[in-house]
Parts: structure tokens; C-alpha cells; sequence
């Protein structure tokens, strides 16, 4: 992979709820990480419906990864692609296939309720209807949140002493929960978050997927 032409998809532009939350943050970050040279390119907002990307992506979403051509979706199987041939985020000794459940545990056991905490508190127009199901939606994203942190005890990282594509995947996941206070009632998944996210290679992914957007947000005014 390291050899191959990668371009990694995203939109063009969204709106400033949705800045910083698009996944292809999270495969820029597992590029980066893995020091693999990549290019971008957009899908116009409002186009991504349109047979030319659901060819790369077969439910209009971003993001894609294309390795020579070739597109792949979802970005959990995109970054452990990325993540077996990269030593940092894969490194020499680590148990595999306890990333492997780690990553998948981030996407299918944290981020289903998490997600649809903010889907209720974001987009639910029937504001009463939300206010009786976010108490209980929350309380079950709690007790998601409390089994991880006692998963990961008083470890830097999910797998011990160094950060990899568990991690990687997870703090990605728990980035989401910016404003919707969850979080914060666990200290050390804020920490560990933190601590994640204050990598170099996040911090450039995200940046730099922030500026791409904004440079693009004047063809959306109204």
C-alpha cells in the first residue's frame, strides 16, 4: 500500500455542525500515522447520490479510500487495511486480533449509542418526543461508557503502554461526544481521549480537513 497512489474521498463541504466530525478524519489520521503519502478529492455536496459515487461508495457516503484505483468504503475496514501494514499502528508484538476487537467494539458497542444521543438531541424535530427517550438513551450510552473505562483501567492506552489502531478508532469515536455530555462523567476517558487526540497525525488530519471545507464554504452561501 505504501507504494500505491491512495486518494482518500470527503465532502467538499458541510455545515458547521458537521465540521470535524466527517470520517475521513479518521482514515487521514491512519495514513498519516502510517506515513503513507495520499491525495483528496471531494464529493460536491448534494451530488452524493449520483450513480458516479455510489460506484465508490454504494450508500452515498464518505469516506472512500482508492488504492490504485480501486475504491474501498467504511472507514473502520479502510484504517486496519491501512493499520496491517503500519508498525505504529499495528506495533511488533501486539496481540492483533485484540485491536481487531477493540476497533470493532468502538464501532459496534460505544458508537451506535453514543451516535444516537446526538441524533435525538441534533436532529429530532419533535423536541417533546426527544425529551422522553434522552434519558433513557443516555443512561444506556452511560453504562457503555463505564464498562470502557473500566476496560481500560489506569492503561495510557486500550492494549497498555502504546497507542495503536484500537486507539486510533476509539478516540475517533469518543471525539464525537463533544457537547453532548456523556463524557465528562469519566475522567479517565477524558483523559485517554485527550491524550489521543493530541497527536500530531490527528491534529493534521483534522486541520486539514477543516480548512478544505472552509476554503469551500463561500459556494454555499445564501
Amino acid at each position: 500500500m505504501k507504494d500505491s497512489r491512495l486518494k482518500v474521498w470527503g465532502y467538499d463541504w458541510v455545515p458547521d455542525f458537521a465540521k470535524g466530525q466527517v470520517r475521513d478524519f479518521r482514515v487521514r489520521w491512519a495514513l498519516i500515522e502510517a506515513s503513507f503519502a495520499y491525495e483528496v478529492d471531494h464529493v460536491t455536496m448534494g451530488t452524493q447520490g449520483k450513480p458516479e459515487h455510489l460506484a465508490r461508495q454504494p450508500f452515498g457516503q464518505v469516506p472512500v479510500l482508492e488504492v490504485d484505483g480501486t475504491p474501498m468504503f467504511e472507514s473502520g475496514a479502510i484504517v486496519w487495511r491501512i493499520a496491517e501494514q503500519s508498525d505504529v499502528l499495528l506495533p511488533p508484538g501486539l496481540d492483533r486480533y485484540a485491536a481487531l476487537s477493540w476497533v470493532f467494539a468502538a464501532l459496534n458497542s460505544v458508537e451506535p449509542l453514543t451516535g444516537v444521543v446526538g441524533t435525538v438531541q441534533t436532529f429530532v424535530e419533535d423536541r417533546e418526543a426527544a425529551e422522553r427517550v434522552a434519558p433513557t438513551l443516555r443512561a444506556m450510552a452511560g453504562k457503555k461508557l463505564k464498562r470502557l473505562a473500566g476496560a481500560l483501567g489506569d492503561k495510557d492506552y486500550l492494549l497498555g503502554g502504546t497507542f495503536c489502531v484500537a486507539d486510533l478508532m476509539m478516540a475517533s469515536v469518543l471525539h464525537g461526544l463533544d457537547g453532548l455530555a456523556l463524557i465528562e462523567d469519566f475522567p479517565s476517558l477524558v483523559a485517554y481521549r485527550d491524550r489521543c487526540l493530541a497527536r500530531p497525525a490527528y491534529q493534521k488530519a483534522m486541520t486539514d480537513q477543516i480548512a478544505e471545507i472552509e476554503s469551500n464554504a463561500a459556494n454555499y452561501a445564501k
